[in-house]
């Protein structure tokens, strides 16, 4: 059997969780917002994130997170507390729109497939007809129609035209009857991308900002005359409570034209037209990398050196003007911060003391698998403080050039192999998995053997893994040996030994888990591999511990 003290460690599964990002035509009303936020935190297994009304769009953007069961529920609750409150013939605004609920997508946040999200907004989409007899559109990845796939498609005529456009059999809604509802329209449900709703501020009028949306977003002005920014769509409008104009964009896709670019963009045309761009604004909430990639633009642009991940947050949401309007709180406003896991079990998460306490219990985890990253990720961690220690030191000002070159990947060599302590538990659900197995037929036990002998490939691929990462240190290590400040010459002798001591644990755990390996060819090949990481870290830390000696 594969080794009990690396095999309880792997016992965890990140849970199912879906965003969902319903768009309600109210922006004012503080009442019926209220009763609609309170829906959602009412359902039991929703957890509402934001709430962000806007004045002008006379729109509100809810953005909560669930499983999916309950996130369906939840979306539910929210419409039947919109459908008695909203009524569209009364509804103006500056965003276009088709019904009272507008649009309601669905998003894959964690261990959940674009194809589970299909489901969810179908199932929603179905019941939301027969509960409240509206009709219903699909759009994005549950749309299986070319012509009625995106919002624009689907929205156009908005809600103005929506009656006559429900009588053409092509428009026929995918859910529930062809019917006007005067008071609510309709809703469009589906499965997106994380859309990052994103506002450019200027000093300028309604027609001009509209004229450089026109020329960032993809469709442009015509098919003739399409607009620079991919995967983007856009419009320029009068935000009356800030007495300025908004290029008001769309990002579908953040992987295509970034925050960044998309800003930059505007900043260019509005130069050219002699107009002033005062920051921007983000509506609902945003992935934490697309800030991430807005700092090291601006990083690369103005030649700046920044490690950390909430100074990074910081110079973008400086560089970006995203609290010109309205402070702009990252704790509630990245994704990944609202959704922070903070769960005790993790080691990661437990204090020094509590860590080692739980080695030394009466229990196989955590064990050598865990520590050995530990002390990997320790000894990273004193080579990255020697090369601030170094850097901007007014006595090693003539290596700054160097050290800037040496920080930023053995900083973020030090978050990898922390992540790397708990990464075990991802490893083994596998496992666990193929153990639960039936095996009362020879077909069922011959699966069974199967899925188990995949887990044991990953069971030693993680600390090889491991292994190899910290071994890609060396020259790092050996630079800020020959370079960095000497006075912190025992903290890279210790960091030496520590990286030396993780490869080295790592090993050891590959070694006791081949032994369940029966692809001998397989065993053997790791086995190498195993044996050439141990005696690299051997012989290169022997290496940085004698460039140190010679240093005196």
């Amino acid at each position: 059997m594969i080794h009990t003290c690396i095999l309880v460690l792997f016992q965890t599964k990140m849970p199912k969780i879906i965003e969902c990002v319903p768009n309600f035509s109210e922006g004012i009303n503080e009442k019926v917002i209220s009763a609609i936020s309170e829906s959602v935190k009412a359902t039991p297994g929703v957890t509402l994130l934001d709430v962000d009304p806007g004045k002008s769009t006379n729109r509100t953007v809810f953005t909560f997170v669930g499983s999916p069961e309950t996130i369906i529920e939840g979306a539910l609750n929210a419409a039947k507390a919109a459908y008695p409150l909203i009524d569209m013939r009364k509804h103006k605004g500056e965003h276009p729109r088709l019904g009272a609920l507008d649009v309601c997508p669905f998003i894959p946040v964690q261990d959940v497939t674009v194809e589970e999200c299909v489901e969810v907004s179908k199932k929603f989409g179905a019941r939301l007809a027969e509960e409240l007899k509206i009709p219903i559109f699909l759009y994005g990845a549950s749309s299986e129609r070319d012509y009625r796939k995106t919002m624009p498609q689907i929205r156009a005529g908005e809600y103005e035209g929506l009656e006559q456009k429900l009588k053409l059999r092509e428009w026929a809604p995918d859910f529930g009857d062809a019917n006007f509802v005067p008071s609510w329209g309709a809703t469009v449900t589906g499965v997106r991308k994380f859309l990052i709703a994103y506002n450019i501020n200027m000093l300028a009028t309604k027609e001009q900002a509209h004229r450089i949306a026109l020329n960032l977003r993809e469709k442009g002005r015509s098919d003739k005359e399409p607009g620079r920014l991919a995967a983007c769509q856009g419009i320029g409008w009068w935000l009356e409570e800030a007495n300025i104009a908004q290029i008001s964009l769309n990002l579908t896709d953040m992987d295509v034209t970034p925050m960044h670019v998309a800003y930059e963009e505007a900043c260019k045309d509005a130069k050219e037209l002699g107009l002033a761009v005062t920051g921007s604004e983000l509506v609902g909430l945003v992935p934490l990398q697309a800030l991430l990639e807005a700092a090291e633009f601006y990083m690369k642009k103005e030649g700046l050196l920044v490690l950390e991940e909430d100074q990074k947050v910081h110079l973008a949401i400086n560089r970006l003007g995203l609290s010109t309007l309205s402070p702009f709180n990252p704790k509630e406003r990245i994704i990944e911060y609202c959704l922070k896991n903070e769960d005790s079990d993790l080691l990661i998460n437990k204090t020094v003391a509590d860590f080692v306490k739980s080695v030394g219990a009466r229990s196989a985890a955590p064990g050598g698998g865990s520590v050995s990253a530990l002390v990997g990720a320790v000894g990273c961690g004193l080579g990255a403080m020697v090369a601030k220690l170094t850097y901007g030191k007014r006595q090693w000002e003539h290596l700054d050039g160097q050290m800037r070159t040496l920080l930023p990947p053995l900083h973020k060599s030090m978050l990898e192999v922390i992540d790397m302590i708990d990464a075990d538990t991802n490893a083994f659900n596998d496992f666990f998995a193929a153990m639960k197995l039936p095996k009362s037929t020879t077909e069922e036990s011959v699966k069974r053997d199967s899925e188990m002998q995949k887990a044991i490939v990953t069971a030693i691929n993680v600390p090889l893994g491991l292994a190899k990462k910290l071994n890609s240190l060396w020259e790092l290590l050996d630079s800020v040996a020959q370079l960095g400040n000497i006075n912190c010459k025992s903290d890279l002798q210790v960091a030496a030994r520590c990286v030396e001591v993780g490869v080295q644990g790592a090993v050891h755990n590959v070694h006791i888990n081949l032994k369940d390996l029966k692809d001998q060819n397989l065993h053997n090949q790791l086995l190498e591999e195993a044996n050439k990481e141990r005696d690299l870290a051997v012989a290169r830390r022997d290496l940085v511990l004698q460039v140190l000696e010679d240093r005196n």
